[in-house]
């Protein structure tokens, strides 16, 4: 099974975080990061990678992960879901 990459828009990123399977996954890209986003049986993995450093953070509900995503999204960033 081959997973398919499908671009998204900003205004619907709270609505694919919050349908999120296990197996699924939303990266943004901005000119200097990227973020990954998969979501486990209790709680959300964001993984900010940055100059080949990572950082994860953890939040328990979609409404803690949409607010921290808010503070590291740029104009320039474009969201995907794979």
């Amino acid at each position: 099974m081959t997973y398919q990459e499908r671009s998204i828009s900003k205004d619907n990123l709270e609505k694919n975080l919050r349908s999120l399977d296990s197996d699924e996954g939303i990266r943004i890209d901005s000119e200097s990061d990227h973020i990954f986003i998969n979501k486990t049986s209790k709680r959300y993995c964001i993984n900010i990678s940055n100059n080949g450093k990572d950082e994860f953070i953890y939040k328990n509900t979609v409404k803690d992960a949409f607010d921290f995503l808010q503070n590291q999204i740029t104009q320039t960033s474009k969201f995907f879901v794979y």
